[in-house]
């Protein structure tokens, strides 16, 4: 990273869906000039001409310091730090495009959750594999109970920036932090984007729940054992407990299966009501990472021998058609066993 410090950090921000522009603008409003890179023409000229983002973030007006473009190599080239928050599944696509343009002192981090569908990777890992040789002294990720347009409010969260390099989380820690936005650090990456990426899944199982009209103490089943799940497939690929017991892990969990603003609870919820997928998708123009996510969870699970009871049923009402009555049926009618195997 270059020596530069304060105001004087130059930053970029790729993705401006709504918590790419949610961490865009915390960025500016601290005085940073930062450059945000917005795929849709629309939305760059929106962003340019009324200060908001209309699409993704309505009613938040955003800061003068907050430069949109749809050129990449823009917000990424000659960058002390960039931010990547686009949608899971074109985080190889827009990485690969931006290795040509990225200084190799700059400070990669990504926001963005979800686990690949054809590697398995976590999105840290999607960056390595496409950059390849990049440094984990300088990759980070940001995770955490956060929704964009409470933290667009300055609503008080917390989130945890992770990093094997200590060094490297202190310093994401520093940029990003506000009196409104609290950062920890830690260094179990793994454990951070595990917990950020399979409680997506847990949360449309929650929604599915609350679309069948099956009361609190379904739901509270529901979290409790979909926490299970997470911990068994995070011990397996080397997590820290304590990680999926804090902020990345319960606390994003609590919020996204109950939160009225969780994208994936609505999705599972409609589901439970009796809508299709494709419907239910097909008004979305944001993206419901969790969907996605079942997929990849899924195969990872048989392929690492991880039993995830909830996340397979879930696969199966997604992509296999399963009623979500037949589904709750057949979790509630399983063998029998000790809570804490």
């Amino acid at each position: 990273m270059n020596q530069n410090s304060g105001d004087n950090l130059r930053l970029g921000v790729v993705g401006a869906g709504s918590w790419g522009t949610a961490l865009a603008n915390l960025l500016a409003g601290k005085g940073y000039a930062v450059d945000l890179w917005v795929f849709e023409t629309d939305v760059c000229r929106q962003i340019e001409r009324h200060r908001e983002n209309k699409v993704f973030l309505p009613g938040v007006t955003l800061s003068e310091n907050l430069r949109p473009t749809n050129d990449l190599r823009l917000a990424a080239a000659d960058k002390d730090l960039v931010l990547v928050v686009v949608p899971s599944h074109v985080m190889r696509q827009v990485t690969e495009q931006m290795g040509a343009c990225l200084d190799r002192d700059t400070l990669l981090v990504t926001a963005s959750k979800g686990i690949e569908n054809q590697t398995h990777l976590t999105m840290s890992g999607v960056i390595r594999d496409t950059l390849q040789g990049w440094p984990d002294s300088k990759l980070a990720v940001i995770s955490g109970p956060s929704f964009a347009k409470e933290v667009a409010r300055k609503a008080p969260t917390v989130v945890t920036a992770a990093s094997a390099d200590i060094g490297m989380a202190e310093m994401v820690q520093s940029v990003f932090v506000t009196p409104y936005f609290r950062v920890y650090t830690n260094t179990d990456v793994v454990g951070v984007e595990i917990g950020g990426a399979i409680k997506n899944v847990i949360a449309i199982a929650a929604g599915v729940i609350d679309g069948l009209g099956l009361g609190l103490n379904t739901r509270a089943a529901l979290i409790t054992r979909g926490l299970t799940e997470i911990q068994r497939l995070g011990r397996r690929m080397g997590a820290d407990p304590r990680t999926l017991a804090g902020i990345a892990g319960v606390g994003d969990l609590i919020l996204t299966c109950t939160g009225d603003l969780s994208r994936n609870h609505t999705v599972g919820k409609k589901i439970g009501e009796g809508l299709r997928l494709d419907e239910i998708l097909a008004e979305m123009r944001m993206v419901a990472e969790g969907v996605k996510t079942a997929k990849s969870v899924y195969n990872l699970a048989r392929k690492l021998e991880v039993e995830m009871p909830i996340c397979q049923e879930m696969y199966a009402i997604l992509y296999e058609g399963l009623s979500p009555e037949k589904a709750v049926y057949r979790l509630m009618t399983r063998d029998l066993k000790q809570e804490l195997e």
